[in-house]
């Protein structure tokens, strides 16, 4: 047993623990800032995860020996834990911004961020279907009470009623899943499941059970037909909680997807390429038609990480198509969400600001932006560009590796030619609601509100970063490329 190897998830459920603790003796009028310190704190276990983890090793934490264990530390697992570090940092620093929204306990609001990563960085680790629920279960519970913080907000409480209520569906789920899966092999263990695959495989049972565990991981990532949630969650909830939900929830959901259908269960996975393909269309098509007579801003935004979700599992079909090359389709995963977190959390730091003095988030909101504050009508626009898949930005280049990598399996199954048209058409489709909101930022009819938006420094330097991050990915993306490479290398079958 090593335990030094969970040092960095230690480190950062130290920092939940010792912000509840300076509450106690720190000035309300101060308490605000401790979100500045919880993200500087952050920034530093990022920086300490390339010194203890300078290359790409494989170890395990904690299990009967040194392959079965439950807690995987690799390439993968290594670059989903700096990932999740990264989007918290950030949602920290608009946290800051968005606390003179929050009536009370703000400090606890900036706890159950930093309790949700440690969820998720357990969750890039996982190697078992014990360490699957539980990280699973520490970043549901977390955002059951992080949607509903705004208690005086009766959108806000009805967002965390919907998403405790079907977020107990996806676990109840997942847990029939996964005792049916153990039920059926006698252990919950990947390596030990994917060894014996071929024959577990002929059970109905143990083919149910993994379904259901799919099932469950669907609802994480927003993927149809476990969608219904996000659209009216992401609305009622706080704008931190939203992009926190949009970002990392979304990645933790596929980390895990990707060990299970890879890891633990590829040769049952190979099989399910048709329906891996038809998830993946109809999630397309219904994120990105039901977002089009969007008007709240949120809600859109909602409707847009559905579609985004469908274009990721075109990557995950990819990869079932042809395990022997599938680390291609996993890399083009790992850039996609790469570009995902600086283009949806860039979003969201300028919708903190530009919904500060309005009554709800009707694009309308966010008339005279241009003239209001050119910083943020430039980092909104540049999100929508990216996100809609323009060039030269990172959206685009995202989506291209994800449409190459289905299209190589196009010449061995003709549905990934259909696949690809209907990625083609959902990229045309979008175009209508993401220039909607440029429109209205710059050439609304509306007689817009042209009081200057003023923006503090952290907030600024953080919109400066999603802004280079979104650009330095498109236009030089070879380097995110090889990274995603060498870590998707890690899948193992």
């Amino acid at each position: 047993m090593n335990a030094s190897l969970i040092i960095l998830e230690l480190a950062v459920l130290i920092l939940g623990l010792t912000l509840l603790l300076l509450d106690l003796w720190t000035d309300a009028r101060h308490k605000p800032f401790l979100g500045y310190g919880a993200a500087a704190g952050l920034a530093v276990i990022l920086a300490y995860s390339f010194y203890r983890f300078p290359g790409t090793e494989v170890a395990y934490a904690f299990g009967p020996d040194a392959t079965h264990g439950p807690y995987l530390v690799d390439g993968l697992s290594l670059f989903f834990k700096r990932f999740f570090l990264l989007a918290a940092i950030i949602v920290l620093i608009i946290s800051v911004e968005f606390s003179d929204r929050i009536e009370a306990g703000i400090t606890e609001f900036y706890s159950l961020i930093v309790f949700a990563l440690a969820g998720m960085m357990f969750a890039a680790s996982a190697n078992d279907f014990t360490m699957l629920f539980v990280s699973v279960e520490m970043i549901t519970v977390t955002f059951y009470i992080l949607t509903s913080f705004q208690r005086s907000r009766l959108p806000s409480l009805e967002a965390g009623i919907k998403y405790l209520i079907l977020g107990a569906l996806s676990t109840a789920l997942t847990v029939y899943g996964i005792a049916l899966v153990y039920g059926v092999s006698g252990t919950m263990s990947f390596p030990e499941l994917a060894a014996n695959t071929a024959t577990l495989g002929t059970k109905p049972l143990f083919l149910l059970g993994v379904l259901l565990v799919v099932a469950g991981l669907g609802f994480k990532i927003a993927a149809f037909p476990l969608q219904i949630w996000a659209p009216d969650v992401y609305q009622g909830s706080p704008v931190p909680t939203t992009a926190f939900l949009a970002v990392g929830s979304k990645a933790a959901g596929f980390i895990l997807l990707l060990r299970v259908l890879f890891t633990a269960v590829p040769d049952i996975t190979a099989h399910w390429t048709t329906l891996l393909i038809v998830l993946s269309a109809v999630t397309i098509l219904y994120g990105n038609l039901c977002a089009i007579p969007q008007r709240n801003l949120k809600r859109l935004l909602g409707y847009s990480s559905i579609a985004h979700a469908g274009y990721l599992l075109m990557g995950v079909a990819a990869m079932a198509a042809n395990l022997k090359n599938a680390s291609y389709g996993g890399a083009a995963i790992l850039y996609y969400l790469s570009g995902y977190l600086f283009t949806v959390l860039g979003a969201f730091a300028v919708l903190c600001l530009a919904l500060r003095r309005v009554e709800g988030d009707d694009v309308s909101a966010l008339a005279g932006l241009g003239q209001r504050s050119p910083l943020l009508a430039t980092a909104m626009t540049l999100a929508m560009v990216s996100l809609a898949g323009i060039p030269p930005l990172a959206g685009f280049f995202g989506k291209f590796l994800l449409i190459r990598a289905a299209l190589e399996q196009g010449a061995v199954n003709h549905a990934y030619y259909w696949l690809v048209a209907i990625a083609i058409a959902g990229v045309v489709m979008s175009l209508y609601y993401y220039f909607g909101v440029i429109r209205a930022m710059y050439w609304s009819k509306e007689v817009p509100d042209l009081t200057p938006i003023p923006i503090s420094i952290p907030l600024r330097l953080t919109i400066y970063v999603c802004m280079a991050g979104m650009l330095y990915l498109g236009l030089f993306p070879n380097s995110m490329v090889n990274l995603a490479n060498q870590a998707a290398s890690f899948v193992k079958f």
